[in-house]
């Protein structure tokens, strides 16, 4: 591979597309990860709050919520209380399957080393300490760990699914 400082500025050009185009899926990829696991750690939660009232009240329990609601039946009470703990249930399974079923939180860790592996990369180019076929099997390397991220990211490609 030909050595020459036009080269070494096409790599380093590809790196920094690369690395726009990472970021660019990061930014997408990190709160859509962060909703999800949200989503699934209040929706578990808020599951066993709920049924954490009756299971250790028994019918006491239930029969203070009736008295404090103002309701006729206790029976009204352990139906909503198994309805929303089964809807907060339900929605963290779905928030785990998605993000499990995209792997997204994989990804988001290998786009992340893939991108400070491309900095560093970048640097060692730049101020020469890499020969170039060495920065190029490097950058092969690398972006190979992300497959996922398109090369040609723009603003309306960007939906992860």
């Amino acid at each position: 591979m030909q050595e020459d400082p036009a080269t070494r500025q096409q790599l380093s050009e590809l790196i920094e597309k690369r690395r726009s185009n990472i970021r660019t899926f990061l930014q997408h990829a990190r709160p859509r990860r962060n909703r999800l696991t949200n989503m699934s750690v209040i929706g578990s939660a808020l599951a066993a709050a709920l049924t954490v009232g009756p299971a250790a009240g028994g019918t006491k329990f239930t029969e203070g919520v009736q008295a404090l609601l103002s309701l006729n039946d206790d029976s009204t009470v352990w139906r909503v209380l198994c309805l929303v703990a089964v809807l907060c249930s339900l929605t963290a399974a779905v928030a785990t399957g998605l993000s499990n079923s995209h792997d997204l939180a994989s990804r988001v860790s290998a786009a992340e080393a893939c991108n400070a592996e491309l900095e560093g990369l970048e640097g060692a180019l730049t101020f020469g300490h890499l020969h170039l076929e060495d920065a190029v099997r490097l950058y092969q390397q690398y972006v190979a760990k992300v497959a996922f991220v398109d090369d040609t990211v723009t603003p309306s490609s960007t939906r992860i699914v």
